[in-house]
């Protein structure tokens, strides 16, 4: 199937051309009919496989095909995410398709100013991409109107899900009009999914094109066993033996990401952190300067889990495993998309098998392992240098404690304070004058 066969627009079909996109994706054959069709859709599929664009199109065709009544523009489709990143992503494709068709789109999350989204909402948008905090932030203020919304999108409902968004997105439907059109997307299943998609969609059309849970087929995937202390030295040999340009590493706090930046600095590799203590603007910044390639690799937690649509990425590592098995599908989605071939290696320690059974009963699949014979050697090389370095430090912090030794005066008890010895002082008088009698 082509994409002139689902009937969009001359316009649109250039926007996807310039994109060097030809063949529409089987989440983008199946949802944008439904969509066409002004049917709820509750659509399941794996990340990376063109979920934006399968509702993106559709929308913003419609949108173009109906112009509203009133002059002033006032929002008419709003997408939540759960994610500045996926924020951004979002809000790119939605632009890059709704302006050919004269149609304006804005995204709105927190971190950053509110009085800039303010003056764009006031100066008139058609489209809204939005995180469900901060959009309610602006429904409370009366900064943005939602009375008059067609199209409601939520995608990757289940991360909202994950992040406690549950409250704030029944906030919002209830600023939204009954009469809309509500299509969900989520990479997974659950229960609190189907009660969502239960109160919020209205006889919904459900397609599903890939297995419940499952990692994207183009991504090989491998498990190294190793100790935890030694996670960074692998990783380090694992980056310099392959070659790899282009890494995207997860850690599972934001100390242990800053922590391993530092690390593989030390080590000659050029690496900058990501996670959700850095500002928007720093992260934005590190994400550019990650796609470009001038940093080769980003260690992040899992606010990049989702939201991150980087080009050809070759490779993932899990440096720690995920808690919830769930994000380990999310984290590996982030290479393997759009049909390319990625790899997702994980390093687990022993502490970390339970997490890795979880994982495996997930995917219903037990992942390869792999072994380094040469890595111990190389590991012990980056030992010795590093216990040199620890022991470089420590003798130059001995030997500035001694000099603030050297400089410190000696104690009063010994040193009279005009300079005569002790024993030639005189001894002090006991006249009356001056003494007190006891009674």
């Amino acid at each position: 199937m082509s994409f002139e066969s689902l009937g969009l627009r001359a316009e649109l079909l250039s926007a996807i051309a310039s994109r060097g996109y030809t063949e529409p994706t089987p989440i983008q054959t199946e949802a944008i009919p439904v969509i066409f069709e002004g049917c709820d859709l509750l659509a399941g599929a794996q990340t990376g496989t063109g979920k934006t664009a399968a509702f993106a199109l559709p929308i913003v065709q419609r949108l173009a095909e109906h112009p509203p009544r009133q002059k002033r523009r006032a929002p008419r489709a709003l997408v939540l995410v759960p994610t500045r990143e996926l924020a951004a992503q979002v809000s790119e494709q939605m632009n890059n398709f709704a302006r050919r068709l004269a149609l304006r789109s804005t995204m709105i999350y927190g971190g950053v100013t509110i009085q800039a989204q303010i003056e764009r909402l006031h100066r008139g948008v058609d489209i809204v991409v939005a995180t469900p905090g901060r959009l309610l932030d602006h429904a409370e203020r009366g900064t943005v109107n939602l009375s008059l919304i067609e199209f409601l999108v939520l995608d990757e409902a289940d991360r909202m899900l994950d992040l406690g968004f549950i409250d704030a997105i029944k906030a919002v439907a209830e600023y939204l009009p009954a009469k809309r059109q509500t299509l969900l997307f989520s990479a997974t299943y659950s229960q609190s999914i189907k009660q969502l998609a239960d109160q919020l969609l209205d006889h919904p059309r459900r397609i599903e094109v890939a297995r419940k849970n499952i990692a994207a087929d183009a991504v090989t995937q491998a498990v190294y066993e190793v100790e935890r202390s030694r996670k960074r030295e692998m990783i380090s040999f694992l980056i310099r033996q392959g070659g790899w340009n282009q890494v995207l590493v997860f850690a599972r706090t934001r100390y242990g990401a800053d922590k391993l930046t530092e690390e593989l600095l030390l080590d000659g590799i050029k690496a900058a952190a990501i996670h959700s203590n850095k500002s928007q603007s720093i992260r934005t910044r590190t994400l550019a300067e990650f796609k470009r390639g001038e940093v080769r690799v980003l260690v992040a937690t899992d606010v990049a889990a989702r939201g991150l649509d980087i080009e050809h990425l070759p490779h993932v590592v899990n440096y720690d495993l995920p808690q919830v098995p769930e994000d380990y599908v999310h984290r590996i989605g982030r290479t393997g998309r759009a049909g390319e071939e990625g790899i997702a290696l994980s390093l687990v320690c022993p502490e970390e098998r339970p997490l890795l059974v979880a994982i495996e009963k997930l995917l219903k699949n037990t992942i390869p392992r792999r072994t380094l014979a040469e890595f111990p050697h190389v590991a012990a090389k980056r030992s010795v240098r590093v216990k040199e370095i620890k022991q470089a430090d420590k003798l130059s912090k001995t030997r500035k404690a001694k000099d603030r030794q050297a400089q410190t005066p000696a104690s009063k008890n010994t040193t009279p304070r005009r300079g005569k010895p002790v024993a030639e002082r005189p001894a002090p008088k006991t006249g009356r004058r001056g003494s007190r009698s006891v009674r």
